[in-house]
């Protein structure tokens, strides 16, 4: 095992990695930037290494820096956590090269899903059912040209990236070309895929170890999204049967095996409502946001699981071992303003109480008298309910949420809670257009970020 990682992140993931060190005796390095040598993670983290200014191409996506600070802190490992290099092949390269363990799977793995296009292609290979997709985009005129051979309505996606950045649906030929001047296909290649209008997200979380052993951990359901980015998530997907569940965990199984992934990650799948068949739609090699609601309906410490795969130490578990007990909820809680086109609401954070009681978990990066700063991802903190049954683990979390202040910054604990107290949420009568179905109406072309706020790093 590991005596000391460097965890090349910040806020709630690298306090929540820190968290997993210490409960394996491994000594942690945080990496910081100018306007977070307060943060909490640095004050948890047994030594810290400043890397830059708060501009995070200069720190937290400054690779060198990062691999220089592993080596002056004499760390044997460094963990990604989510957003920032953790998808990044190049990092994971350069990781290894170093003579450091990049806790996460290779460099070559890594470029492989995500690569959307060549992912598709294993996964066909692999028996994966998937929707047509297209080759990558020329130009505007190649595009209509392909969607009229895909068929509206179709969803322009980036070849490269995640977290449902850059996506756009078009249910015919002007809507397409609108979306096309939004991006640029000649600097970063985007492709067309079939649009299914009624569909839940589900994914499913597989572990792997250096030996050849996969096992599935279930499925979380993701579908209460807004502009493609997940707001609450929970385990297990109320529309999914034993069969199904079964059918599922096994494609994200051999879609694993079939590219011999290597440590934690998610298949991502589409359920079509209509038809009730799953479509394979990418693989996240790395840990997700909502790792907690499967570990709160399992027991098995996700991080814990990819530090020791990382570290050489095999699975030791068979797929009958993993037990799923109860429901579990979570609600990523954003410093933003929902009233204002859930703008970010950086700044000071006067008073802080936390969500407690029992069943309940928060992680959150921040603390009484912090400050959220303006030049990163604006989710704070993560609550997360485990029940009995669905219905109880709602009903606990309305509970949290009604207890949890934040003051100083606006936040978006009224909007999960709107949520939470919509019949059709509470029904299970969801996919992924609820947000703009099923609550206070929300337009896109009303609610478009300017460009100094689309710098903020989404953590997928």
């Amino acid at each position: 095992m590991f005596k000391r990682i460097l965890i090349a992140n910040r806020g709630e993931i690298a306090v929540r990695i820190i968290r997993a060190c210490q409960e394996l005796d491994i000594e942690t390095v945080a990496v910081y930037s100018d306007v977070d040598a307060e943060a909490l993670h640095v004050q948890l983290a047994d030594y810290a290494y400043n890397i830059g200014p708060a501009d995070a191409m200069k720190s937290y996506l400054n690779m060198d820096a990062i691999i220089m600070a592993a080596k002056a802190s004499k760390s044997e490992a460094i963990h990604p956590g989510y957003g920032f290099l953790s998808e990044n092949a190049d990092f994971a390269e350069k990781v290894t090269k170093a003579g450091l363990i990049f806790i996460g799977p290779s460099a070559e793995i890594i470029r492989q899903v995500g690569n959307k296009d060549a992912a598709r292609a294993a996964m066909k290979a692999a028996g994966l059912p998937m929707t047509i997709g297209s080759e990558p985009i020329v130009n505007n005129e190649h595009a209509c040209n392909l969607a009229g051979e895909i068929g509206y309505p179709v969803i322009l996606k980036p070849v490269s990236g995640g977290g449902g950045k850059s996506m756009y649906v078009a249910n015919n030929q002007l809507e397409l070309i609108s979306a096309l001047n939004k991006v640029d296909v000649t600097r970063s290649p985007f492709y067309l895929e079939t649009y299914i209008s009624e569909a839940r997200h589900i994914e499913v979380q597989i572990m792997a170890d250096t030996y050849g052993n996969v096992l599935h951990v279930g499925e979380r359901e993701c579908s209460i999204q807004r502009r493609n980015q997940k707001v609450l998530e929970e385990s297990p997907s109320s529309a999914l049967t034993p069969e199904m569940r079964t059918t599922v965990g096994a494609m994200a199984i051999r879609a694993a095996k079939s590219i011999y992934y290597t440590n934690v990650g998610t298949v991502e799948f589409l359920l079509d409502v209509k038809t009730g068949k799953f479509y394979f739609m990418e693989i996240n090699p790395r840990i997700q946001v909502e790792h907690a609601v499967t570990e709160m309906v399992t027991g098995i410490d996700l991080v814990r699981r990819q530090i020791r795969i990382a570290a050489g130490e095999p699975l030791n578990k068979k797929q009958e071992d993993i037990l799923f007990i109860g429901h579990a909820i979570e609600c990523r809680i954003n410093a933003e303003d929902p009233e204002q086109c859930f703008i970010p609401s950086p700044g000071h954070i006067d008073f802080y109480h936390e969500a407690g009681g029992p069943r309940v978990r928060v992680d959150s990066g921040v603390c009484a008298g912090m400050t959220v700063q303006p030049h990163y991802d604006s989710m704070v903190a993560k609550v997360i309910a485990h029940g009995r049954t669905r219905g109880d683990a709602i009903k606990i979390m309305r509970r949290a949420l009604a207890e949890y202040r934040i003051s100083g910054i606006k936040t978006n604990i009224s909007f999960q809670q709107e949520i939470l107290n919509n019949p059709h949420f509470c029904s299970g009568n969801i996919d992924t257009q609820f947000v703009y179905k099923r609550m206070t109406p929300i337009q896109e072309a009303e609610c478009e970020i300017d460009s100094e706020n689309k710098k903020y790093y989404s953590q997928g």
